[in-house]
C-alpha cells in the first residue's frame, strides 16, 4: 500500500513537471522562462557553483534557530502546562508576541543584533518555537487524571516523573508542533535575509528580483521547493523512529 502511494505521488510530481516543461519551453516571456534554463541555472549557480556559500548560510542559520525554537518551545511548554502561576504570568505575554509576524518584527532585531547571523536565528527561533509551545502545553494539559495517580501511586515523582510520564505524553503533540515549524522556519529564514544582508538565499533572491533576472527568481523558488520536501521528509524519517512506541500501541488498540 505504502508503495502504491508513493508510484502515486511520484506519478503526479512526473506529470506537473513534464506539464511545466512542455509549456514553458517555447515561452517568450520574460516572466516564465523556459523550464530548461531555469534548472540549468538553478545547477550551475546552487549546486556546483559559488551560490553554495549562499545556501550553506541560510541552511546553517536554519538549522541552529530551529534548534533553538524547538529547546525553548518544548521546555516552556512543559513548565507552562505544569506551573499554574507561570501559565498566568506569562500567557498575556505570549499571546502579544505569538499575534506579531515575526517578520515584522525584522526592524526591531535589526536594531538589537544588528545584520549579522545572530539577528536571522533569533527571528528564526521566535517564528518556529510558538506551534511547539502551544503543542507542548496542550500535550501536557490533556493528559489523563489516572496517569498522574497512577505515577503517584509507584511513587514516581519529580524528574523521574517528567521523563517517564510528561514528555513521553507529550511528545506527538511536540513532534506535530515540529512538522508545523519546519517549514515556517524556511519562510522566515528566506525573508530575514531579504534586508540588509549580503548572504543567503533570500538576499540572492532580491538581487535576481531586482536586476530582472527572473530565470534565476523561478530557480530559488525551486530551490525553496527542493529544501521543503528534503527537510520534511528528513523529519519524517526521525518522527518514524521517535513516535514508533505510539504507533504500536495505537495499532493495537484498534486490534
Amino acid at each position: 500500500m505504502r508503495l502504491a502511494l508513493f508510484g502515486l505521488s511520484l506519478l503526479g510530481a512526473t506529470i506537473a513537471i513534464a506539464l511545466w516543461w512542455v509549456t514553458s519551453s517555447n515561452s517568450g516571456e520574460i516572466f516564465f522562462p523556459p523550464l530548461p534554463d531555469v534548472l540549468d541555472t538553478m545547477w550551475s549557480y546552487w549546486i556546483v557553483g559559488e551560490g553554495r556559500e549562499d545556501l550553506l548560510s541560510t541552511l546553517s542559520n536554519l538549522a541552529i534557530g530551529l534548534g533553538v525554537g524547538i529547546v525553548v518551545g518544548i521546555l516552556l511548554g512543559l513548565v507552562i502546562g505544569q506551573i499554574p502561576f507561570v501559565n498566568y504570568g506569562l500567557t498575556p505575554t505570549l499571546e502579544f508576541i505569538r499575534a506579531i509576524p515575526a517578520t515584522a518584527l525584522l526592524p526591531l532585531a535589526i536594531v538589537i543584533f544588528g545584520l549579522g547571523d545572530q539577528m536571522k536565528i533569533f527571528l528564526i527561533g521566535l517564528g518556529t518555537m510558538f506551534p511547539i509551545l502551544l503543542n507542548v502545553i496542550d500535550g501536557v494539559r490533556s493528559i489523563p487524571r489516572e496517569s498522574h495517580d497512577t505515577a503517584r501511586i509507584f511513587g514516581i515523582t519529580g524528574w523521574s516523573k517528567q521523563w517517564r510520564v510528561i514528555i513521553p505524553a507529550t511528545m506527538p503533540r511536540a513532534v506535530a508542533g515540529i512538522t508545523i515549524s519546519i517549514p515556517l522556519s524556511l519562510i522566515v529564514a528566506v525573508t530575514s535575509e531579504m534586508r540588509g544582508s549580503q548572504t543567503g538565499i533570500g538576499a540572492y533572491l532580491i538581487t535576481a528580483q531586482n536586476s530582472f533576472n527572473q530565470t534565476a527568481v523561478w530557480g530559488v523558488i525551486i530551490l525553496l521547493g527542493l529544501l521543503g520536501v528534503l527537510l520534511t521528509t528528513i523529519f519524517s524519517t526521525i518522527e518514524r523512529r521517535l513516535l514508533a512506541w505510539d504507533r504500536g500501541l495505537h495499532g493495537r488498540d484498534r486490534i
